[in-house]
């Protein structure tokens, strides 16, 4: 069968037709910003309070883009007598973004929670040297860090909380118990007067030892 001339010409109108009258899902950035999903990898903030430069995060980078240098500071005892001890005093934290491949391993290795992913994402330049963000952008970055999801309420509760309950309810438990009275010897009644008062047994009497003789006695 032979094509009909105009019938493509007539399906794309139709097809155009049809879309016009359609809501346009355009998003007009950015005016309009667009709904990242909450675990969103944008980029990594730093909470620099929680951060104790355990150099776990450098260390399991496979890129090898994360940059710490730091110090030794002595700390005074805490108690007279005590000893001095000595903890790390981070001097510089930074991240190399044009060499990160958002993989999450430094967040997740992280013991003290100190890196989180943030959905920001713009944060491009026109020179590569500058996607090296220290420490005080990494901390402005921390703020835009959404709030954790709630919990399902059908699920099951921690091991640790319900331990803890249970320790709690126990010592309440005991609290509330009354405290055992201490044995007291039974009182009796005063005798009578004139009643003559029975006699202390006396001790059983002990043989003497037999005298030794004195001398000129047989």
């Amino acid at each position: 069968m032979a094509p009909i001339p105009g019938a493509g010409l007539a399906k794309g109108l139709a097809v155009t037709l049809r879309t016009m009258t359609k809501k346009t899902v355009t998003a007009q950035y950015p005016d309009a910003q667009p709904e990242l999903p909450p675990r969103s990898r944008g980029v990594i903030g730093l909470f620099e309070e929680n951060c104790t430069v355990c150099m776990l995060c450098a260390r399991e980078c496979p890129d090898w883009c994360i940059y710490i240098d730091s110090h030794k500071e002595t700390v005074p005892p805490v108690a007279p007598g005590g000893r001095e001890r000595s903890r790390n005093v981070l001097d510089r934290f930074a991240i190399d973004f044009s060499l990160c491949m958002y993989c999450g391993i430094c967040i997740e290795v992280c013991p003290f929670d100190a890196l989180f992913w943030s959905p920001e994402f713009e944060y491009a330049e026109t020179d590569i040297h500058e996607l090296t963000h220290e420490r005080d952008k990494l901390r402005e970055w921390m703020w835009t860090v959404p709030a954790p999801p709630a919990l399902d309420p059908a699920a099951e509760e921690p091991k640790e909380l319900a331990a803890a309950r249970k320790t709690a309810e126990k010592l309440a438990a005991e609290a509330a118990e009354p405290a055992p009275e201490a044995e007291q010897p039974a009182q009796t009644e005063p005798p009578a007067p004139g009643t003559p008062r029975p006699a202390k047994p006396s001790e059983p009497s002990q043989p003497s030892e037999p005298a030794e003789p004195r001398e000129g006695e047989s």
